[in-house]
């Protein structure tokens, strides 16, 4: 007999807490859409299902034949050894066949949740990529790949075992419960006493440890958190000798850990013992009865050993009914939680006749622009400007004055609330934002690599670039030399995020990128913060060769990267106080002019 699952953590031993649907009906109904084709498949398997239960509960009919063949009087024998055979040769035969089509179910079942979750999967990474940057500055990245992984593992180990064993457990109950009928009505009537106490134990149980097994998973939640921290900034500990702080803070939490793991583990652990009580009650009092009954000649001494096996049958699938349940919530909820996502509001499709954006020149104009991320606090506030074609614009200000937000509203990552951006005379949102995106290059401070070779990072923006192109875009942005020297050159795996690189070097890669790329438009939003002083001159000596003929937009807070721009707007508040070039600037003595004299004040004999 297979053995009972222990309610613990979301009904199974070792499963998180159980965290109940919304909607439980609504969010079945969405998930049961995601079955499509494999609902012929589910049919299929129901049909095994039922075969296979046909075969199980002929078991103990065979033992109770077998039983009376060994006490039958036949011509002047004790045994009746030929149906004693027959009925023997039966019950291996029905083992063997069940042992396969369990096989079978689980094999086919396991296609299908994969199946399934696959496609679930698929969607919901497609729809990550279609969800507006709005939608990634509110959550945390932890949040997501726990949806796209965790919950999504969820839901295919609730559809994997639930779907069997409901199919499974409700044929097993209804064949059990006829066969037992059928037997002894009586016998019936006395095992179903049982019944009430086996769902009042399982549920009383499961609310006695639900809250403590929330409280593990929250306690361990912290303790993850905590060991992340700690690994993440481990330089940071050893610099300022913190090490046993966050040990002692390590060792707080894990007995907080273990004390409430200790209370949810002993009260989970009554189950079994007292389940086992009733069990055994339950076929005593069955005994009982069928002794009485076989006493009085009712019924044989192989009709109560049938009778004891399939009353086993019948109680162990409202066991595993029960336990199943919890599972089902926290598989559903996991469900909801990618729906959740699956139901963000997309970015805003493109206008009806938009154009794609054809050999762009890159004039900009800002006119009256107005934004804000919360419709009750505007971060950009009548932002004009006109930057000509092949200029570059300088944008200085401190931090939070509404910069990188200009360049975002710039190429759509966000659409203005007020007023328009036009590029070649055609507001930016007449064109496609595909075309759009592809006409601009982008540096950012906080530079990403990816996963592969340093060959395939500069190429990423142009992958058919041809060797030679992706050589000559990393000399100019000063990377080659140091690529020359590492064992591999451009065949270099880079760790996560250029983890084996320095900061200056990741920076230097995501130069040759665009670069390689070769945009009409560039935006450099601080893309020589993490690069010494001296890189910083060849890259800056390179970037002029690059920004020639280019439109270009430079955000920067070290002046000195942005003096030959052609245009430097000083951004404050979500305004313009100033522009104008270099010198015009240091001429009216205004904002930039102070910024100039604070940075280089000493340089220039005033400081």
């Amino acid at each position: 007999m297979p053995a009972v699952n222990v309610p613990g953590r979301g009904g199974f031993m070792g499963r998180g807490p159980v965290v109940k649907p919304k909607n439980l009906k609504a969010t079945l109904g969405r998930l049961w859409s995601y079955f499509g084709k494999e609902r012929k498949l589910l049919a299929i398997i129901f049909v095994i299902v039922l075969i296979d239960a046909l075969i199980t509960l002929s078991g103990p009919y065979l033992i109770g034949v077998a039983i009376d063949a060994m006490s039958a009087e036949n011509d002047g024998s004790p045994v009746d050894f030929g149906l004693l055979q027959i009925a023997l040769i039966a019950l291996v035969s029905s083992y063997i066949a069940d042992g396969g089509l369990t096989f079978l179910q689980g094999w086919l079942m396991a296609g299908v949740s994969q199946r399934i979750v696959g496609r679930m999967r698929t969607g919901l990474f497609a729809k990550l990529h279609k969800l507006p940057i709005r939608f990634f500055d509110t959550r945390t990245h932890g949040e997501l790949m726990s949806r796209m992984s965790n919950d999504i593992d969820n839901v295919s180990n609730t559809i994997a075992q639930s779907a069997i064993q409901v199919m499974t457990g409700s044929v097993a109950i209804t064949g059990a419960l006829v066969m037992m009928l059928v037997l002894s009505p009586v016998l019936t009537l006395a095992s179903l006493i049982t019944v009430p106490a086996v769902f009042l134990l399982t549920r009383t149980i499961a609310r006695a440890t639900g809250p403590l097994f929330k409280q593990q998973q929250n306690k361990l939640g912290k303790l993850n958190g905590h060991i992340e921290e700690t690994i993440s900034g481990i330089q940071i500990v050893k610099a300022f000798n913190r090490e046993d702080k966050v040990i002692d803070d390590f060792e707080v939490v894990n007995e907080e850990l273990r004390e409430i793991g200790i209370k949810a583990q002993i009260r989970s652990g009554f189950l079994m013992p007292i389940m086992n009580v009733i069990n055994n009650v339950g076929f005593a009092v069955v005994a009982i009865v069928g002794g009485v009954l076989a006493v009085n000649g009712h019924i044989t001494v192989g009709v109560i050993a049938s009778f004891l096996s399939y009353s086993r049958q019948f109680v162990r699938p409202l066991i595993e009914l029960a336990n199943l349940f919890n599972v089902l919530q926290s598989g559903v909820a996991g469900a909801e939680r990618v729906f959740e996502v699956l139901d963000e509001e997309e970015e805003p499709a493109d206008r009806p006749g938009a154009k794609k954006f054809v050999n762009p020149r890159g004039h900009v104009v800002f006119d009256n622009v107005s934004f804000g991320y919360r419709a009750d606090v505007p971060i950009l506030k009548g932002i004009s400007f006109d930057s000509a074609e092949g200029t570059s614009t300088a944008l200085i200000g401190p931090t939070g004055a509404g910069k990188t937000t200009i360049v975002n509203l710039l190429n759509r990552f966000y659409d203005v609330t007020g007023g328009s951006i036009r590029i070649d005379g055609r507001d930016i949102r007449d064109y496609t934002k595909d075309s759009l995106r592809q006409a601009f290059g982008i540096v950012l401070q906080d530079t990403y690599l990816f996963s592969g070779t340093i060959r395939e990072n500069i190429k990423y923006g142009k992958p058919s670039a041809t060797d030679e192109e992706m050589e000559r875009a990393a000399a100019l942005a000063n990377a080659a030399s140091f690529i020359r020297r590492l064992p591999q050159r451009y065949d270099t795996v880079l760790a996560e995020n250029g983890g084996n690189l320095s900061q200056g070097q990741r920076q230097l890669l995501a130069i040759a990128r665009v670069i390689l790329a070769d945009p009409p438009i560039l935006i450099l939003d601080e893309a020589t913060s993490s690069i010494d002083t001296r890189t910083e001159l060849h890259i800056q000596d390179a970037l002029r060769g690059v920004l020639h003929g280019r439109t270009s937009f430079l955000i920067a807070h070290r002046l000195n990267t942005i003096r030959d721009a052609d245009t430097i707007m000083v951004i404050d508040r979500g305004a313009i106080m100033e522009k104008g070039s270099h010198e015009e600037l240091l001429e009216k003595q205004g904002v930039y002019a102070h910024m100039f004299k604070n940075q280089f004040g000493a340089v220039l004999g005033e400081g």
